[in-house]
């Protein structure tokens, strides 16, 4: 076939593979939720999964979220010393980290990290024929694998983005404080001031569907592993590099959509 056709070909797969992709990750996260309220229910597994996605993110996300309230101070400053209004910088860190920041920041690191492992445990699961062995047993793979790791980044999402706000602030503070000679009283004062309970909630509202997001983007890509142990690396690749795509589509859609309902 010549270069055009070839051309339009490429395209039609490309094409193909989306759909295939999207509709199988529809079917995944119906199937997940319907679980969610069928017996048996595993306490265990789910508490496994939240020490996973949660406890052993704390580090990372401290760290990721204590650079980015410092750094978005600092360039902060950069303009608000220059009009004056260097008190200010505290409601701006805040809002920016409440809103937008903490959530899609502890997304991201989350994606990559708990995402990542995820999506790795169950290829290595499908490579090595665990799933269908689960399923010989009369185990269903998707409440047995699925669901405890769902509800579990749905929960510690949440919280992960609580606790990202509460650090990225002190960060600022840290700056604040520190550089521009703004007591500490009075920038948790302004920042108390800034904040509504509409903005904490904007930020939550977004952090559990980013946490649904991973688990099916991960699980999908998980039970789709094709080809040995370089299968399993690519679908790593795959489900960190859609998990991020899909939690910055989904941003710019909640902010467009609680722009208009929560001006």
């Amino acid at each position: 076939m010549n270069s055009p056709v070839l051309f339009f070909v490429d395209i039609g797969r490309k094409i193909i593979a989306f759909l295939y992709f999207w509709g199988g990750m529809t079917n995944l996260a119906a199937q997940t939720i319907f679980q969610i309220f069928l017996p048996p229910f595993s306490k265990d597994k789910l508490v496994e999964q939240i020490k996973k996605a949660g406890y052993e993110s704390l580090p990372i996300v401290a760290l990721v979220s204590l650079f980015i309230g410092i750094i978005f101070a600092l360039q902060t400053a950069i303009f608000m010393q220059r009009i004056g209004s260097e008190l200010y910088i505290a409601s701006i860190v805040a809002l920016a980290l409440v809103r937008e920041l903490g959530p899609v920041i502890t997304a991201l690191v989350v994606a990559g990290r708990v995402g990542a492992a995820i999506t790795a445990e169950l290829g290595s699961m499908q490579v090595t024929e665990q799933i269908d062995a689960l399923e010989t047993l009369a185990t269903n793979p998707i409440k047995y694998l699925v669901v405890p790791r769902f509800l579990a980044l749905a929960i510690v999402l949440p919280l992960l983005t609580l606790y990202a706000d509460a650090i990225g602030i002190l960060g600022g503070d840290l700056i604040c404080v520190g550089k521009l000679g703004i007591s500490g009283s009075m920038y948790m004062t302004v920042t108390t001031e800034a904040l509504y309970y509409k903005d904490i909630f904007t930020g939550l509202f977004k952090a559990v569907f980013f946490g649904m997001i991973i688990a099916i983007v991960s699980c999908y890509e998980g039970f789709n592993v094709e080809g040995g142990a370089e299968g399993v690396g690519r679908a790593t690749t795959k489900s960190v590099v859609a998990s991020f795509i899909l939690i910055i589509v989904a941003d710019c859609f909640f902010t467009a959509l609680f722009y208009f309902i929560f001006p």
